[in-house]
């Protein structure tokens, strides 16, 4: 059998980047903890399943380091008051896919001759940025904040 030359360090990224533990696929990759130090090569067959299981490229895993990963969108996520700094490989896949989904949809509407549909990106709030905070400390209910450009309360924002 032909080894693959993956980097070691790169099958263990790919691992932690999914969440996953080495217990968690020793029952499919028997020869994972080998593979991650480096002692032993996987075929490429392996390498391909591995990818699946983990939601990487192939490619990936024979890059010299792991690659930067970054929300192709505005991420405005937190987690218990901070923002989440790395990105799931599952919200990835998905933003990736709809992506895709629109990029095909504008070709179909061009292809098709449709009309542009003027409203489209014709709001622009002279608030600029807003978004919504707790009006009190409880579970109450909420009011704009102006953020951008000026910081001056926009309570009276209808």
């Amino acid at each position: 059998m032909t080894r693959a030359p993956v980097n070691s360090e790169l099958l263990r990224w790919a691992r932690e980047r999914a969440g996953l533990t080495q217990d968690h696929l020793i029952g499919k990759f028997k020869k994972l903890p080998e593979w991650e130090i480096g002692s032993t090569q996987p075929t490429l067959k392996q390498v391909e399943a591995f990818a699946r299981a983990v939601h990487v490229p192939v490619g990936y895993l024979f890059l010299t380091q792991p690659p930067g990963e970054s929300v192709p969108i505005p991420d405005f996520r937190t987690f218990a008051g901070h923002a989440v700094t790395r990105p799931s490989p599952d919200l990835l896949d998905m933003i990736y896919v709809c992506q895709e989904r629109q990029s095909w949809y504008r070709d179909f509407l061009r292809i098709a001759q449709e009309p542009e549909l003027d409203f489209v990106g014709s709001r622009v709030s002279a608030y600029g940025v807003i978004r919504l905070r707790p009006a009190t400390d409880n579970a109450g209910p909420t009011r704009p904040v102006c953020v951008w450009p000026s910081y001056r309360a926009c309570d009276s924002i209808p």
